[in-house]
């Protein structure tokens, strides 16, 4: 896949950068030597003309206190290293303070381990090549940093248990991916629901749901199907997913059943390996 440059991103970065560094009561210079960055390189960056590597967005993530949110931004300058459909979501993602993710299917992409994510970039109409593939891995494994400080996001986890139960890669791929969920839900990172089967139909069955929520934007719901995807601002629309979500979560196991169920899983793929 061709790394195409998004000069439309390049500019949200840009006024990101520049509204945080003045809330933090920086001039571009004193950044420039906080940072150990050229002024001039800032002030491109600021007027959207020029792109940042990793090595720059985590000396301004350290500097300006942002948590990796201009690392987690990178990945939006790339036009196509995500699906057009998700390249919204994925901004939003980077900045939310709590975010809940419905996976009916699929393990959710913040939580998928490298060996998984990489098989299912693998499948999928038309093919890929590795390169593309890789691309897109990359990004995916990027979004997972999230992850990585303990209080923020909050995420919550909801998954139906015919994600356990799809053998996506293989069962030592499957034992990988359900035990690491189990170790995020363990260490309290994420708070982790699954559906039984035996609920039968659910307020969700029907497709993907991200709910998200920020510091200073009103929520937003992110709802995806076969090829597609639309970030959903509207209040009503909003508050409909909220509600649909809650309804289906009602209907889920506690977190520690869910664990539970996760583990057993987990060792039924284990012992399938051996």
């Amino acid at each position: 896949m061709a790394i195409e440059d998004n000069p439309e991103s390049r500019t949200r970065y840009g006024e990101e950068l520049r509204a945080k560094r003045e809330a933090a009561g920086f001039t571009q210079e004193e950044l420039s030597q906080r940072a150990v960055m050229s002024r001039t390189h800032i002030a491109h960056i600021e007027a959207g003309r020029r792109r940042p590597d990793v090595a720059d967005a985590r000396r301004l993530d350290g500097v300006l206190g942002t948590g990796g949110f201009f690392e987690r931004f990178l990945p939006t300058l790339d036009g196509r290293r995500v699906a057009e459909h998700f390249a919204e979501a994925l901004e939003f993602e980077g900045q939310a303070t709590v975010i809940r993710v419905y996976g009916p299917k699929l393990v959710p992409g913040i939580l998928q381990t490298e060996a998984y994510a990489r098989e299912v970039l693998s499948s999928g109409h038309p093919p890929r090549s590795d390169e593309e593939r890789d691309e897109l891995l990359s990004t995916r494994l990027q979004r997972a940093r999230v992850l990585d400080k303990f209080s923020s996001p909050v995420v919550w986890a909801l998954l139906d248990e015919d994600v356990l139960r799809r053998p996506v890669g293989g069962p030592a791929v499957m034992c990988e991916q359900l035990r690491h969920i189990a170790t995020l839900g363990e260490c309290r990172r994420i708070r982790l629901h699954v559906l039984p089967f035996e609920v039968g139909t659910h307020a969700l069955l029907e497709g993907v749901v991200s709910l998200m929520w920020f510091e200073e934007l009103p929520p937003i719901a992110y709802v995806e199907a076969l090829n597609t995807g639309r970030v959903w601002e509207l209040p009503s629309v909003v508050r409909e997913c909220q509600v649909a979500f809650d309804h289906a979560l009602g209907d889920a196991l506690s977190h520690r059943k869910s664990l539970a169920l996760i583990k057993s899983v987990a060792e039924d793929y284990e012992h399938e390996a051996q």
